[in-house]
């Protein structure tokens, strides 16, 4: 695929972004890359861990601003109104898909994590960050409001009023301030490597435990009554009593040795 590679070892998933040389700036070509790189991986039933990087010095710098002349002389309704995906449109499933890989997807943030890319960031599951990236809701140094599916992560994650000084200010935000407020989960010197090493940890683990806890937390975290939620947890965890992944699970604990799963 045009600006994005994809290369699967060991169940793992490598997602990078291959337009270093533009600190990965979103294009169409960038977006349109990203969503199919995403969707192939949402039929993959071989992989169990997902990691998202970029090339380069940046994770990615958000919306290549040569686009803006592209865009300004198309309709802005026409051009961002339709559902083409679903409930969203391309630049949100750009985002969003992350969230719909049915196995963890991890992100590894260097350099400068801004607008577009930081919520392609907010997609993933879990964001490691190098020390000195620097991330931004960056949309209204432009003039405009993220719109690429951030409004559904943010506010899961931040407090509102932090959130709303976040992007009323375009205000970039270091690495350690991100982890405390919410956008980052842990820091790292070498963020693609602790993220592949947390992969293939996740990739360990019992792979239809793993997906049962992704959808089980994203009907917890969707604003389900609390009924709904305590019959998914029973309903996902029926699935998985006495199966065959949970039984070699408790094999291997007892044998103490690592699991094998088919």
């Amino acid at each position: 695929m045009s600006r994005v590679s994809v290369e699967i070892e060991n169940h793992v998933a490598r997602v990078t972004m291959t337009r270093g040389d533009k600190m990965n700036a979103l294009d169409v070509e960038m977006v349109e890359s990203l969503i199919a790189a995403g969707e192939a991986l949402i039929g993959n039933d071989d992989i169990r861990a997902v990691v998202l990087s970029g090339e380069g010095p940046a994770f990615c710098a958000g919306l290549d601003v040569a686009n803006f002349g592209r865009f300004a002389a198309e309709d802005p309704e026409a051009l961002i109104m339709p559902r083409t995906h679903g409930q969203s449109n391309a630049f949100q499933r750009v985002s969003l898909v992350w969230r719909d890989v049915p196995v963890p997807v991890i992100a590894a943030l260097h350099g400068v994590t801004f607008g577009g890319g930081l919520q392609i960031a907010l997609g993933a599951d879990i964001r490691i960050a190098h020390p000195e990236t620097r991330l931004s809701i960056m949309e209204m140094k432009w003039g405009l409001v993220p719109d690429m599916g951030g409004m559904v992560v943010l506010p899961k994650l931040l407090r509102s009023d932090v959130l709303r000084k976040l992007t009323y200010t375009a205000d970039q935000v270091a690495a350690e301030e991100a982890q405390a407020i919410g956008l980052v989960t842990e820091l790292s010197d070498d963020p693609k490597v602790a993220a592949l090493a947390l992969a293939e940890k996740i990739a360990g683990k019992s792979p239809s435990a793993t997906l049962a806890a992704k959808r089980l937390i994203a009907v917890a975290e969707s604003g389900a009554s609390e009924a709904d939620v305590l019959l998914e947890e029973s309903r996902e965890q029926a699935a998985l009593i006495g199966k065959p992944h949970q039984m070699e699970v408790i094999a291997a604990n007892m044998q103490k040795r690592a699991a094998v799963f088919d």
